[in-house]
């Protein structure tokens, strides 16, 4: 009789399929389901979504918040190589400025040392005449000694006076520029 009871055990087991749970722990099964997914649903998933959400936001204000900033890196980069064409545009002007008011200088110091250097000339030339002038002033009274002297030994007498010593070489001197001019004109 065991036998037999052991068949039936097992025929009543062959029977019940395993993935079929029995009636009683399906109940408890879907009961406890139920409450899990009810949970899940009211309590877990708003914060999870809500978590969710917060990320994209955070997420999608920081690739926001990079373009602006991309931007406006672009408008500062932009505004940047202005100044510096402005700058370069700026020190282009100043250089060539710089190098006009040098020329205009050195004109200008060229035209200063062209004056001094023709009133330098100008100066000597007017010494040199009266160098020459008190030369020949000199020269004529010199000259005119001596040919007193010369023609009171000639003559025999004394040319002191003045008065005739004076005319005496004024002739002489004349006779002498004559001769003189003569010889220029014949060369």
């Amino acid at each position: 009789m065991q036998l037999t009871q052991q068949l039936v055990q097992l025929a009543a087991e062959e029977q019940q399929n395993p993935l079929i749970p029995p009636g009683p722990e399906l109940v408890i099964g879907l009961v406890t389901f139920a409450i899990v997914f009810f949970f899940l649903g009211k309590k877990l998933l708003p914060n999870i979504n809500k978590v969710l959400e917060e990320r994209r936001a955070a997420i999608e204000g920081g690739i926001e918040e990079a373009e602006a900033m991309k931007v406006e890196a672009q408008s500062v980069l932009e505004q940047y190589k202005a100044q510096l064409a402005e700058a370069r545009h700026e020190a282009a002007r100043l250089r060539q400025e710089a190098q006009e008011q040098g020329a205009a200088l050195i004109a200008e110091m060229r035209a200063e040392g062209q004056r001094q250097r023709e009133e330098i000339v100008a100066a000597g030339h007017t010494q040199l005449e009266a160098d020459r002038k008190a030369a020949a002033s000199v020269l004529r009274q010199d000259v005119g000694k001596l040919a007193t002297e010369l023609a009171g030994k000639l003559v025999g007498e004394s040319l002191e006076d003045h008065a005739r010593q004076s005319r005496v070489i004024d002739r002489f001197l004349d006779g002498l520029d004559e001769a003189a001019s003569t010889a220029e004109a014949a060369r």
